[in-house]
């Protein structure tokens, strides 16, 4: 019987579908910058000191590799991780988009699928934990919906009125009226918000309050990974201008929610492509010439983020010892090849890691199949674009 987690692994390599299950087994490569990572996710467990920060790299050099090793890293600390690309329907402008997507991609240690609503219908209305979380709500936030919002949802038997408030902290937002109408039958007592919410002003009051409830679970913290950044690019001025303003939510101190560790992955091209080829710190002058920050400091951090290197020959080396034995398990047989010739074989390949694992892999199916191996070959791959997308009604408010 072949091993069914190598076969998964082979053909996750070869797709080039992002793994958590190869981030797990190929995880000692770029040991620098993983050092650092392990040392910011040290500080979120021991010291609850929040933080963020940028990777940046070629197309096909690791990024989303890195993202499924920390994302193993985390959950080994009893970490919750979100995971999440940027899209057209998840645009980084937008930030009540960007919550209702990380909440659905939001996975406890050691589960395989996402979701911790089943952990949040254990609270009950009188318990510490429901205590903690209604005086955080109340207190401590910008405004005090979710303090009405999470009372009402303790406290409630109506499935549907259940249901509805659930969404809500999913980020299906309920609309002010029918909060206000079922906290009345509840409790008898009209809904008094010291501040209106609108979910354009206030969603990071959910960021907040979901911290703080991952933290009085008895978990060590909240790591949130973003892929695509670079989609940003695609924005129109203003709305990448507000995107770098959400953006210091997740990487700047004094604005992250307690107890947290934001990755963004970044494309290479990003600073000469748009920083520096739309003249962004230009558009922030005369966009918001009197509020310049955080949205300066962020791309200050965009522009000297750290930048993956090419894997060293030795790392190489490594990576496809593994692949070799992990191909012998998949498919039950014992790949009798050098070292020295594998990586050869990959120097078709280009020199995207990518595709050099992907030539590694077609080597070892024909010497399985056939016995010997012909020429590889990979054509070149597209270039990254960065043409701004029509932009929407909503980016004239």
């Amino acid at each position: 019987m072949y091993d069914i987690e190598a076969r998964h692994i082979i053909e996750a390599l070869r797709s080039g579908i992002p793994s958590r299950a190869v981030g797990q087994y190929f995880s000692e490569a770029r040991p620098k910058i993983m050092k650092e990572i392990s040392g910011r996710l040290d500080m979120v467990c021991d010291s609850h000191r929040s933080s963020g920060m940028v990777i940046c790299g070629k197309y096909g050099e690791g990024k989303t590799h890195l993202l499924n090793t920390v994302f193993n890293l985390a959950h080994s600390n009893n970490m919750v991780v979100s995971y999440l690309s940027l899209s057209k329907e998840t645009p980084m402008d937008k930030l009540y988009l960007v919550y209702q997507k990380v909440i659905q991609n939001t996975y406890l240690p050691k589960r395989q699928q996402p979701g911790f609503m089943h952990e949040l219908e254990k609270i009950s209305a009188n318990s510490p934990i429901a205590n903690e979380m209604l005086l955080y709500a109340a207190k401590h936030l910008e405004t005090d919906k979710l303090y009405y919002l999470f009372r009402s949802y303790l406290n409630t038997e109506d499935s549907d009125e259940k249901f509805l408030l659930q969404a809500d902290m999913e980020g299906d937002f309920v609309a002010n009226a029918p909060l206000k109408k079922i906290y009345r039958r509840i409790f008898g007592q009209p809904v008094k918000y010291n501040v209106n919410f609108t979910k354009t002003r206030h969603c990071g009051d959910y960021f907040s309050f979901m911290s703080r409830l991952f933290t009085q679970m008895g978990y060590h913290g909240w790591v949130i990974l973003i892929d695509e950044t670079e989609l940003m690019g695609r924005l129109g001025k203003k709305a990448r201008l507000n995107a770098y303003r959400n953006m210091a939510r997740f990487l700047l101190p004094e604005f992250c929610p307690e107890n947290t560790f934001s990755i963004f992955a970044l494309s290479a091209s990003y600073v000469e492509d748009v920083i520096e080829g739309k003249h962004e710190y230009e558009n922030l002058s005369a966009v918001y010439p009197e509020e310049q920050e955080p949205a300066r400091t962020v791309l200050d951090i965009l522009s000297r983020a750290p930048q993956l290197l090419p894997l060293t020959r030795l790392e190489i080396q490594e990576v496809l010892y593994k692949i070799q034995d992990f191909h012998g398990k998949a498919y039950e047989w014992t790949p009798n090849v050098s070292l020295s010739s594998l990586v050869e074989s990959t120097q078709a390949g280009g020199y995207l890691l990518r595709t050099k694992i992907r030539a590694a892999i077609e080597f070892l199916d024909q010497l399985y199949q056939y016995g010997k191996a012909g020429q590889t070959t990979v054509n070149e791959l597209g270039e990254e674009t960065f043409t701004e997308d029509v932009p929407s009604i909503e980016d004239f408010d």
